[in-house]
């Protein structure tokens, strides 16, 4: 059987995956073969493919992005606003798999 071939690494794409978003709705997309991940504010989705694929040697079939808006909250009756977060919800390919337990 043919070894995978790995995508070059790029630091740049250190900088587009921040994290995993690890809930239990990420929990449940999981199922259907999709990872979450927190990503930069200013990545975009081929940026987004090209990173999960290099650093994890898997192949992406979707990439669906989505900014959520930082709340408002207050901290000792101060008003202070929560920083806005973009997600991205990366389908891959059938066979593929993430484990974003373990580190990079």
């Amino acid at each position: 059987m043919a070894k995978k071939q790995k995508a070059a690494v790029d630091n740049r794409h250190y900088d587009v995956i921040v994290a995993p978003h690890i809930t239990e709705k990420s929990t449940l997309v999981s199922e259907h073969n999709a990872v979450v991940f927190r990503v930069a504010s200013d990545a975009t989705k081929p940026e987004i493919k090209a990173a999960v694929e290099a650093l994890f040697g898997v192949k992406v079939t979707g990439v669906n992005t989505l900014v959520s808006k930082g709340k408002t909250k207050r901290w000792k009756g101060k008003p202070y606003m929560r920083s806005d977060v973009k997600k991205a919800i990366v389908t891959l390919a059938e066979g593929d798999q993430i484990d974003v337990t373990t580190g990079i």
